[in-house]
């Protein structure tokens, strides 16, 4: 899935409507591109969890590319480095 913009908490409700097909991935690699992405808030931050979450129950690997710097800071100070593949 390729995200632009901003991912903030009126772009979440959709966005979270268009990843629905993602919860249902078996034993596949999902992969976030973010290299488009400028800002991601607090709601967009909760649907890679809840994807992350989901995906890992069935087996999914999630992988995230193309971060900035500035949201790589973002994912550092919240944690989900650790939790994300992230390249």
């Amino acid at each position: 899935m390729t995200f632009e913009g901003r991912l903030d908490t009126l772009a979440s409700l959709q966005v979270a409507k268009d990843m629905e097909v993602l919860y249902d991935c078996e034993d596949h690699d999902i992969i976030l591109d973010c290299t488009a992405l400028e800002y991601i808030s607090s709601s967009g931050l909760r649907l890679f969890l809840d994807l992350l979450k989901k995906a890992t129950v069935k087996g999914s690997h999630t992988i995230i590319v193309g971060l900035s710097k500035d949201l790589y800071e973002v994912f550092d100070e919240v944690g989900f480095i650790s939790l994300f593949d992230i390249r």
